[in-house]
């Protein structure tokens, strides 16, 4: 969803008046588990576009920086690649104690 939110950032670079928009996992996800029933909460999180921030205005009332936007969209990728190794590795322990392939 984050990727498709910063493509679409891009994608919009020279629309005159858009305003960037991001999908902030992080947060959303910290104050599901501080809650006082982290587990109910973490099942009813919800993600969705906010309006980004810290974009500078342009002349055109456009607020997205095409290198802020690169440079978030590489990073959100490298995260998304490491998670997915961290559990493809959880997922090899588990089916190697199994002893399944």
């Amino acid at each position: 969803m984050r990727q498709a939110t910063l493509a679409g950032n891009i994608a919009n670079a020279n629309t005159p008046g858009f305003q960037r928009k991001d999908v902030d996992f992080h947060t959303t996800l910290r104050s599901a588990l501080a809650s006082d029933t982290p587990t109910r909460d973490i099942r009813a999180v919800a993600f969705g576009e906010t309006p980004g921030s810290g974009g500078t205005m342009r002349y055109d009332g456009n607020a997205v920086d095409i290198d802020v936007e690169s440079a978030t969209m590489a990073a959100n990728g490298l995260e998304y690649e490491t998670l997915v190794s961290v559990a493809r590795g959880r997922t090899d322990v588990l089916r190697s104690a199994m002893g399944v392939g």
